[in-house]
């Protein structure tokens, strides 16, 4: 049976010029490998390390069907670039994940495929679940990652393995919704995304993926980002 669904892939983007000509090939493989009918929708923040020129040129090789450039002039946040990427998405299906090559894109078919199994509203990938797992971390971080998992487990009760990942599939009108209901900022606005979803009683699935640090660039994750995330659980805890 012919599958109707088209796939909108959000890639925000700051400062990703190295990553993002093998992030974009990579999606582009294995779309093409599973027949799934897709477009790539990059939503670069006024990069100043010219992520804008590599992404021009990837849209002259695979060409403006597939590659949808929705640049912004400022760095302006997560959430906002999503909301961005929606308003400008033709599929009724939305991916997400990170332009930093931690997410592989290998994973989407068996996203999708869970997906069609109970048409579940979102699916997300965990690291903490079967074949999961992360590589390129040193024990501290690990254990960081972990421990904050822990923390939300216990006073979010989510539901799910792993909320903070950010490697996700959401129907179109289902994250619109939750966009709209989100006021969190940063790593905390993917676990709101995922607790609001629960709020609303919307099906949450997850697939086993591995999570790789990033090749090229700075990890975004330090001292200020841990206490952002441990206020922000607070803050979800108070109110949902």
């Amino acid at each position: 049976m012919a599958d109707k669904n088209k796939y909108s892939v959000l890639l925000p983007t700051y400062e990703e010029r190295n990553n993002l000509p093998l992030i974009v090939w990579l999606l582009v493989k294995y779309f093409s490998e599973s027949g799934y009918d897709y477009e790539i929708i990059i939503i670069d923040d006024g990069s100043p390390d010219g992520t804008l020129d590599v992404a021009k040129e990837l849209q002259r090789i695979y060409g403006d069907k597939k590659i949808i450039l929705r640049p912004r002039e400022k760095k302006l946040g997560l959430g906002t670039a999503y909301i961005h990427g929606i308003k400008n998405a033709t599929g009724n299906f939305i991916i997400i994940l990170d332009a930093d090559l931690s997410h592989h894109p290998k994973f989407i078919p068996e996203f999708i495929k869970k997906q069609a199994e109970k048409d579940y509203d979102v699916v997300t990938g965990t690291r903490y679940v079967g074949s999961g797992g992360v590589f390129g971390w040193d024990l501290k971080r690990k254990l960081i990652s972990r421990g904050a998992n822990l923390v939300t487990q216990i006073l979010l009760r989510p539901g799910v393995t792993d909320l903070t990942g950010s490697f996700r599939l959401y129907k179109k009108a289902v994250l619109e919704k939750l966009i709209q209901s989100c006021v969190s900022k940063g790593y905390v606005f993917q676990m709101e995304m995922i607790i609001r979803a629960r709020q609303y009683g919307f099906s949450v699935a997850e697939v086993p993926i591995t999570f790789v640090d990033r090749v090229y660039g700075e990890s975004k994750l330090g001292g200020n980002e841990i206490i952002g995330f441990l206020k922000g659980i607070l803050y979800l805890f108070a109110t949902t």
